[in-house]
């Protein structure tokens, strides 16, 4: 694990945005692309996770500075592979698969879920739902819609849409994110529905809650991009 090896983080603007310092020296990515950012507040973040490292440099304590790196490296080559990533999962979409039993569940995912389609209904993505175990097919026009959708975000909002779309098992509940309809630790209790309702009846697997936390709290960590747009 590498030390820290720089006193001074720092945040400056450049002729394309603003970029990272570390002791006057510009951050690169991995692949030693320029770390640059549109805006001063994401490289802001980008800054506060490099300054928090101490003694030693943790990657996996940087979920913003990660998130940067394959925006800039990967995300505009493979713009289209993540699109249809999204779409995909439209397709086969959490909220579109209803128990059948106990009544209280059923009537919990109604409860929670069904605003959230109603919202993407609104927005011209109408996903049918069913409770049946065997995939359903959503409309063409549906699935096109959230391609439109991703289309038009640009590389960092992409990257981190995927990404919490990903995590959420959800197209829906991940654009509903970056539309800020939903904040994120929200969006995140709806996408564990189904096992928060079995720990209240069964009880709490200490270890799968710990893993659970960690995985909340960095896509709380992710979402500050957009409180900073």
């Amino acid at each position: 694990m590498a030390k820290r090896f720089y006193k001074t983080v720092s945040v400056v603007k450049t002729l394309d945005g603003f970029t990272v310092q570390l002791d006057g020296r510009d951050l690169k990515t991995p692949g030693k692309c320029p770390l640059v950012l549109t805006h001063e507040a994401h490289a802001g973040l980008v800054a506060a996770e490099w300054d928090a490292q101490d003694p030693d440099i943790v990657p996996s304590t940087m979920p913003c500075t990660r998130l940067v790196n394959v925006a800039i490296e990967q995300t505009p080559k493979n713009r289209g592979r993540l699109i249809t990533e999204a779409r995909n999962y439209g397709a086969t979409d959490l909220l579109c698969y209803r128990a059948t039993e106990p009544e209280g569940l059923v009537a919990r995912q109604s409860a929670q879920w069904d605003p959230i389609l109603d919202w993407a209904r609104e927005r011209g993505i109408n996903l049918r739902t069913t409770q049946s175990v065997l995939a359903i097919d959503q409309s063409e026009s549906a699935l096109d819609a959230i391609s439109q959708y991703v289309g038009e975000l640009d590389d960092l909002s992409l990257t981190l849409c995927v990404h919490l779309i990903a995590v959420y098992g959800s197209a829906v509940l991940g654009l509903a994110v970056i539309a800020r309809y939903l904040d994120a630790e929200t969006a995140f209790h709806l996408s564990q529905l189904d096992t928060l309702w079995q720990e209240e009846r069964w009880g709490v697997d200490v270890d799968a809650k710990a893993r659970r936390d960690a995985l909340r709290d960095e896509v709380c960590a992710l979402a500050r991009f957009l409180d900073e747009t």
